[in-house]
């Protein structure tokens, strides 16, 4: 698309296109407006939003017209108005909406990132991104999908989200219906806790107690998938070696391993093999607290045999498995 050509609306400069597109927003956001003027204000959403992608993407765009774009959604207020206004616009202007997000969350002009900048200065947006998965399932995957934009290529907004009161929503977000809205907040939520590792561990250390009274929550919900991808999400933050100081809270606690044992006996052979992954970290630590030895030693023939017989069919096409099955029942034999 020409970015000064002649086809509709490409002769508007930035701030021509950042006022059409508001005040087309502002005329569907009223209640005296007839479905037919709405239809021709969606209509202008979708081509003022056109034209800024276009002039935000094209190898022809110089540092200086992306610059002028940024510097008028940013005062303008265009992300507050369009994120106010999802629901009302169709599903190809929030296509559009998403692309243009990126490509000004992804932009670097010299050393500045003018959006990612703009957005730490005001997390009440992020916090509105957040809040989304309140607002329907249109809305909200539109709206996890930038999430996770700003998780990726910044550890500040990352920040931002983890050390907000909204972050603990995503234990309720995550166990709601339908699957699609759930399983994209379940996204977000694994994102803002493993990409950033340093932020993330950080936040882990800080809020160790309250994080995983709510997090045993997941690990027990009626919810299959919910209780899968948990302690999935579990194994890999216990072992990823930012996390050594939570890690070793965590294996120092007798009613986490028995959470993890009696999961271990889930109907779920899924289930039961990320279970595996969480016990051996307890078993395999060279400095067990007193109360988890004695839990082990105390179980100690039960879990020989139970483990013997665990998932034999597995073992058979993963090495690594039946090492670590081995080495555990090594252990657990050695333990007095």
């Amino acid at each position: 698309m020409p970015i000064f050509g002649r086809s509709a609306g490409s002769t508007k400069s930035p701030s021509e296109t950042v006022k059409s597109l508001l005040e087309s927003l502002t005329k569907l956001g009223r209640a005296d407006v007839k479905e037919k003027d709405k239809e021709r204000e969606n209509e202008n959403v979708h081509k003022m939003l056109l034209h800024l992608k276009a002039m935000l993407s094209s190898e022809e765009s110089s540092s200086d017209l992306v610059l002028q774009v940024c510097n008028e959604i940013h005062t303008k207020g265009v992300f507050q108005a369009l994120i106010l206004d999802l629901d009302k616009i169709g599903f190809e202007s929030r296509k559009l909406f998403t692309e243009i997000f990126y490509h000004m969350i992804t932009r670097q002009i010299g050393t500045n990132k003018p959006t990612i900048d703009y957005l730490v200065a005001m997390p009440e947006l992020i916090y509105a991104l957040m809040d989304c998965y309140q607002r329907g399932q249109e809305v909200a995957l539109t709206c996890g999908t930038m999430l996770r934009y700003c998780i990726k290529y910044s550890s500040d907004l990352t920040s931002v989200m983890l050390n907000s009161e909204k972050f603990f929503t995503y234990f309720q977000y995550v166990e709601m219906q339908p699957f699609d809205l759930s399983s994209d907040a379940f996204s977000s939520f694994k994102d803002m806790l493993t990409i950033h590792k340093q932020v993330a561990a950080s936040f882990l250390e800080a809020n160790y107690d309250r994080f995983f009274s709510e997090y045993k929550v997941l690990l027990d919900s009626g919810n299959y998938v919910t209780k899968r991808q948990s302690l999935k999400l579990l194994g890999e933050l216990l072992l990823d070696r930012h996390n050594f100081a939570v890690m070793t809270k965590y294996i120092s606690s007798v009613e986490n391993l028995k959470q993890i044992m009696n999961l271990l006996k889930d109907n779920s052979r899924s289930i039961q093999f990320e279970a595996f992954h969480v016990f051996k970290v307890f078993v395999a630590n060279p400095n067990k607290t007193r109360e988890v030895n004695d839990i082990l030693v105390r179980n100690k023939d039960k879990l020989i045999e139970f483990l013997s017989s665990f998932q034999t069919d597995r073992q058979e096409e993963d090495q690594q498995f039946l090492d670590e099955k081995t080495y555990l029942i090594r252990q657990i034999t050695q333990m007095s």
